[in-house]
């Protein structure tokens, strides 16, 4: 266990010794300050509260997708491109151990930078903006409570792109094949669920696109054609699970010397 631990944190260095990666934590704070000021010069005095403009900033989380899947393209692709992948066979660690080592510290990278976003957003909402309900908002743990909720709704579509881009990754062994296929499944999402709408074709509620953004089930409220909350959260997860599966078996067949 203790060698698996040193394999994750292995893998940590990795990500984290690069510029890029604070790069982007970088360019992540610093749009979030910009739009809190653009909110704060362009809305109406005290008529806007804090976790509303925490709210109105939500939108930026975009970001935090857009490099996980960056990440997530690269952590195994970029082991075969710079022929560091026999480095790391050679050594007393299986192909699955590996692989799961990668994934847990892209999954560890997601949650910090989301930890990173969150905080950011509240910091600079709360420095600009009254701490007042807005009327759409209650005060509080309430709002709070709300903004993680829509949080935990934009994570789950994160992390569903971001094991999708891993899995491509190590199918195909190309990062930029993995952020292009993530990134049509990311904005292009809406309109496969526009032409493939669950009740015009009954089918296609077991698609990955209609199922995603489960914040349409908030309030207990049912989708086109039946669906719920957790026929789409049940969806979901058999994805995950054959993108995990297709992952390992692709990686632990994989002839390196290719």
């Amino acid at each position: 266990m203790i060698d698996f631990f040193r394999l994750v944190q292995n893998e940590n260095m990795k990500i984290y010794r690069r510029i890029r990666t604070w790069v982007m934590a970088a360019i992540l704070v610093f749009l979030t300050m910009l739009f809190s000021a653009l909110f704060y010069f362009g809305s109406p005095l005290n008529m806007v509260g804090a976790w509303e403009a925490v709210d109105q900033l939500s939108f930026l989380y975009y970001l935090v997708t857009i490099y996980s899947v960056v990440v997530a393209s690269d952590i195994v692709a970029g082991e075969f491109t710079w022929g560091t992948v026999k480095l790391l066979l050679i050594r007393p660690w299986t192909r699955t151990k590996i692989l799961v080592s990668k994934l847990l510290a892209v999954l560890l990278f997601t949650v910090l930078m989301t930890a990173v976003f969150l905080l950011a957003c509240i910091a600079v909402s709360f420095l600009l903006f009254p701490n007042i309900s807005s009327g759409i908002f209650p005060e509080g743990p309430g709002a709070f409570g709300m903004i993680m909720e829509d949080l935990l709704y934009r994570y789950i579509d994160l992390l569903v792109i971001t094991i999708f881009s891993f899995m491509i990754s190590t199918v195909f062994r190309s990062g930029g094949i993995a952020i292009g296929l993530s990134m049509f499944i990311l904005f292009a999402g809406g309109l496969f669920t526009m032409l493939f709408h669950p009740l015009r074709y009954p089918w296609a509620k077991y698609m990955l696109f209609v199922n995603m953004d489960l914040s349409k089930y908030r309030g207990g409220q049912i989708g086109p054609a039946g669906m719920t909350l957790g026929f789409s959260a049940a969806v979901l997860g058999v994805y995950v699970i054959a993108f995990l599966v297709i992952a390992w078996l692709v990686f632990k067949k994989r002839d390196v010397a290719a």
